[in-house]
C-alpha cells in the first residue's frame, strides 16, 4: 500500500468517525479550519515542498496531493452539513408535534365550552 492510499483511507476513516460521533465542538471546527489554512498557506508559499511530500507519498505532483486533500475536506464539510440538517429536521418535527398537541387541546377545550353554553 502506498503512502497516498494510507493517507486517503485515514482521512475517510476520520470523516466517518466524525460523522458517527457527531462532534459539535466549535473549538474542534476552529482547529480543523486553522490546520487546513496553515497547510494551504504553506503549500502556496513553498510549492517545491508540496511536490517532494507528494513524491514521498506516492503521488506524481503536489497539485494532485492538494486535490486529494480537498476531496477529504469536502467529505468532512458534507458530513457536517448533513448532520446539522438531520438535527434541524428532528427539531422541526418536535416543534410541529408539540404545536399540534396544543392545538388539539385548545380545540377540545373550545368544543367543551361551546357544549356548556348551548
Amino acid at each position: 500500500m502506498s503512502g497516498i492510499q494510507i493517507l486517503l483511507i485515514s482521512g475517510v476513516v476520520l470523516v466517518v468517525l466524525y460523522y458517527l460521533l457527531r462532534l459539535r465542538s466549535a473549538l474542534l471546527d476552529l482547529i480543523v479550519l486553522l490546520a487546513f489554512s496553515v497547510l494551504a498557506i504553506y503549500s502556496i508559499l513553498f510549492p517545491e515542498y508540496t511536490n517532494s511530500i507528494a513524491h514521498k507519498l506516492g503521488v506524481g505532483r503536489g497539485a494532485d496531493l492538494l486535490f486529494y486533500i480537498c476531496i477529504l475536506l469536502f467529505l468532512f464539510i458534507s458530513m457536517k452539513l448533513f448532520s446539522r440538517i438531520r438535527r434541524l429536521e428532528r427539531l422541526l418535527t418536535q416543534i410541529i408535534r408539540t404545536d399540534a398537541k396544543k392545538n388539539a387541546i385548545l380545540t377540545e377545550m373550545e368544543k367543551h365550552e361551546n357544549d356548556g353554553v348551548n
